[in-house]
């Protein structure tokens, strides 16, 4: 069985993407990830989401959209992981990273420049080279949405 994971793609509005740097003491240390992690028992993906930012960021999602999925084999104790990549809006515009070493703002042509898990490496390359756009995709999300039934 593998263990479910919910990831964001934060993107500005100068197209810089969030990545966090893993702290030393961490499993794969100084590794770089986007934000996210582990669903919990009972807990929909988005609702993982949510929870995950407010305690790594201290942020508010208000929109996500899956993006990407990924199986990835770690072997050993570690088994399976499957998932999920969401392009995320947040309300807040400043974070406060709480389990990361460091964090930075990067161009997405930038991301093959760090060091990151190797779960993370296909979404980097299609970031990288313009095969997902997250501020599109949420962007597409918004115009196509239904009208508010209030």
């Amino acid at each position: 069985m593998s263990i479910q994971v919910v990831t964001a793609v934060i993107e500005r509005q100068d197209r810089r993407l969030l990545i966090g740097q893993r702290r030393r003491e961490d499993s794969s240390p100084l590794k770089w990830e986007f934000p996210g992690g582990k669903v919990k028992i009972g807990e929909s993906l988005e609702q993982a989401l949510a929870r995950e930012l407010r305690e790594e960021l201290d942020v508010t999602l208000l929109r996500a959209v899956p993006i990407s999925h990924v199986e990835h084999e770690y072997g050993g104790s570690m088994g399976s992981l499957s998932i999920v990549f969401f392009a995320v809006t947040i309300q807040e515009s400043i974070l406060h990273p709480g389990p990361f070493e460091k964090v930075a703002w990067v161009l997405p042509r930038e991301l093959s420049q760090y060091d990151f898990l190797a779960a993370n490496r296909r979404v980097i390359a299609e970031l990288a080279t313009g095969g997902i756009k997250p501020a599109e995709i949420l962007a597409a999300m918004l115009t196509n949405s239904p009208p508010d039934s209030h």
